[in-house]
């Protein structure tokens, strides 16, 4: 190889690593032995004290009550149920002990150590769904796709980057949304109608499943069934998420605001998952009085397998500066009310986690959408690379194959032009040139190539045809080409040149 790209300097992440385990221990056997080697009496104590940290995070009031009763605290755990003895996990919640988390100073406070450790391996279960999308052989170009989204976005997102799993496809079974959180980051619209499960309906619907399976494999199960959307908005959630299941093997995870709004049908997405289901499902929590009615709804016990996501006042959760939230805060600037801003911006950001297609079943709307930071051009954090309408599983398979044709190519299209993305700073150097972004550097080896190539790249009045053309001899050519292929693969040079054509067809 004549000329390379070397010395990325990537921000530390714990997903590296988890690739060497992710095909020895499928992620649906890892959440298994998570729960199998430990003892019921463990898996309850588990419960109790992750219901202690959903108050402690969530509950303002619990927190003032801790620190009133230090000489006691299991006053206030026996108050709200919860079965455990604070005074046994005080590097969970205590000032003077918190120093001690995840270290072996804690072994003097056992329900501690077991938190932690149970924290550890559910981190390390979370990192196998990026590599579970893996699809080198049964689709190598949408694999080089996604692989190259995922290092624009390790480029682009930082410390954010490694809780995006870059799930290769997520659908939508209704159309909007019925719980309007001010903080949407995806800005779901009104609730419209849901797809109902028709025998026709269903028809189509494990016939979508069928042609996804057999054109991504295995990574199909890295999928989900909402997006800008409430799962239990459709009553017959269950039987859409049991149909995946028989058809790929996998049942998708939940994600819902509204867990009591239908609790007959979020009962019988648990006993789905109780049945079939190895991964975390969660409730979006929008209050301390929704954590109250949602915990007294269901016992610590029930919500082993459920992550609540704190996003009320009291809450830790930081909102993404995208959608609705977004919005919100240039609505309040322009009032002059810059105080009443609670959402930080500066950081990119985003709650977009699928680099692959997002299919609303309604619709009939088949999208190509990768994440990006939330911007003026892209306000939801995620961009639309391509669209297609399908109303038949075989026009579904055309769609996918059209925008595959079309937007996944193994090196950068030869008539459009060609430059770094916007957020690198170039800077040129001797035999090389430096890329360097917010979070990582590139160092880009080019002295065997006969043109001042990353000066070119940087001017962006080229297209890759006029650069490899600026060369006359085989060799030359070949280095040029080369140069640019690494490039394109390592996620450098811009995608979204701002000219995208969504089409129709179907």
């Amino acid at each position: 190889m004549i000329a390379k790209l070397v010395n990325e300097k990537i921000m530390p992440s714990v997903v590296q690593g988890a690739a060497a385990t992710a095909h020895l221990y499928p992620r649906s056997e890892c959440w298994r032995q998570i729960f199998e080697r430990r003892t019921p009496k463990e898996r309850r104590s588990l419960s109790h004290i992750k219901r202690f940290m959903e108050r402690l995070a969530g509950d303002g009031k619990f927190r003032t009550a801790l620190s009133e009763n230090l000489d006691n605290p299991r006053i206030v755990t026996a108050r709200y149920g919860i079965e455990v003895d604070p005074m046994e996990m005080l590097p969970l919640w205590c000032g003077d002990y918190l120093k001690y988390r995840f270290k072996p100073e804690s072994a003097p406070w056992p329900l501690a150590m077991m938190w932690d450790e149970y924290m550890r391996e559910m981190l390390r279960h979370r990192d196998l769904l990026r590599h579970q999308g893996e699809m080198s052989m049964i689709n190598p170009r949408f694999h080089a796709w996604r692989e190259r989204q995922i290092r624009r976005c390790n480029d682009e997102m930082g410390e954010l980057a490694p809780s995006i799993a870059h799930s290769i496809i997520a659908f939508e079974l209704s159309e909007g949304c019925t719980v309007g959180c001010w903080f949407c980051g995806l800005s779901a619209s009104t609730f419209k109608g849901y797809y109902e499960y028709t025998e026709e309906h269903a028809e189509v619907w494990r016939g979508v499943l069928r042609v996804a399976s057999e054109m991504f494999g295995s990574a199909v199960r890295t999928g989900f069934c909402y997006w800008a959307t409430d799962p239990i908005d459709n009553p017959e959630y269950d039987r859409f998420l049991f149909d995946y299941h028989q058809i790929t093997g996998e049942l998708p995870q939940t994600t819902t605001a509204a867990p009591l709004k239908d609790q007959a049908l979020t009962n019988r997405v648990l006993e789905l998952f109780e049945r079939y289901g190895r991964v975390t499902n969660r409730f979006s929590v929008l209050s301390t009085d929704h954590l109250n009615q949602i915990h007294a709804a269901f016992s610590p016990e029930d919500l082993m397998g459920v992550e609540l996501i704190l996003q009320g006042k009291d809450g830790p959760t930081a909102k993404a500066f995208t959608g609705r939230a977004r919005a919100r805060k240039e609505k309040l600037r322009a009032a002059g009310k810059d105080a009443a801003i609670a959402v930080p911006e500066g950081c990119p950001t985003t709650i977009a986690c699928v680099s692959g297609f997002l299919v609303n079943m309604r619709q009939g709307r088949l999208q190509l959408v990768t994440p990006v930071p939330g911007s003026e051009r892209w306000p939801l954090g995620y961009r639309i690379v391509a669209q297609r309408f399908f109303s038949t599983p075989d026009e579904f398979r055309k769609g996918l194959d059209s925008i595959i044709d079309d937007n996944m190519l193994e090196s950068p299209p030869p008539n459009r032009p060609i430059r770094f993305r916007g957020d690198l700073q170039y800077e040129a150097g001797d035999h090389c040139f430096h890329l360097r972004s917010r979070n990582i550097e590139h160092r880009v080896l080019d002295g065997a190539v006969p043109i001042p190539i990353g000066h070119l790249i940087a001017s962006g009045n080229c297209t890759a045809s006029e650069l490899i053309m600026g060369v006359t001899d085989g060799a030359s050519v070949l280095a040029v080409a080369d140069l640019l292929d690494q490039l394109y693969a390592a996620g450098v040079i811009e995608e979204d040149l701002n000219d995208i054509s969504l089409g129709r067809t179907g």
